[in-house]
């Protein structure tokens, strides 16, 4: 049963089709995933703010799946708060790396696997709207972001395609701040994809004149 406080307005923002709360979460957001790009560490903190925002945003909206993944998000941006700070070479500041190709393979069949067996959990037991697509998406976002608490420059691949989904699933839900967030998350995806590339390709420039 949803809180009696989920029906009622929150106050609107004039020329924002969206409550001031959700306006509050999706900045939150962009300033997050813009610190990422930049490999801030300060991108976890802030992470987590926003997930702790949205999960009542996505309570409201019926999207469960979305809604239980915020509490996961906090638990993952805890440790890759940590270890970006203390991954690296004897517990130094970790460095972009390409993931290892035995991951990829497990990696991709527990995504399949996962959001199989949570759409099914959802559309059975629960009033969930869109439980497939707020399934599948939950999945690729857990591997993306597990990805990111790694540095693991394919992080933003897999963003990038979960990132066009999601604007469509939150239109669709008329959560437009959302929408438009993901939108934001989308350029600032590509923009990280492009900005870790260059970070991997000066590190190994760097690595080779050492050992020149």
């Amino acid at each position: 049963m949803l809180l009696p406080a989920c029906t009622a307005t929150l106050p609107a923002i004039p020329g924002f089709p969206c409550d001031s709360f959700e306006l509050a979460a999706a900045v939150v957001g962009a300033i997050s995933v813009w610190l990422s790009v930049r490999e801030s560490v300060w991108s976890w903190p802030t992470g987590i703010v926003n997930v702790v925002m949205y999960v009542w945003v996505f309570l409201c909206a019926r999207l469960y799946a979305d809604m239980g993944l915020q509490v996961i998000y906090a638990a993952i941006s805890v440790y890759g708060w940590w270890h970006w700070l203390h991954g690296g070479v004897q517990r130094s500041e970790l460095a972009v790396s390409r993931m290892p190709s035995s991951y990829r393979v497990p990696l991709a069949i527990g995504t399949v696997v996962g959001a199989a067996l949570l759409g099914a959990l959802l559309h059975r037991t629960t009033d969930a709207s869109l439980p497939w697509a707020d399934a599948s998406l939950t999945a690729a976002s857990l591997a993306a972001q597990w990805m990111l608490s790694r540095k693991y420059l394919e992080n933003w691949v897999v963003w990038i395609a979960a990132d066009v989904a999601y604007v469509a699933m939150f239109a669709y839900k008329r959560l437009w701040c959302t929408a438009m967030l993901y939108a934001v998350f989308l350029v600032l995806a590509v923009a990280g994809w492009r900005a870790w590339r260059r970070s991997l390709a000066g590190a190994r420039d760097a690595a080779g004149a050492a050992h020149a």
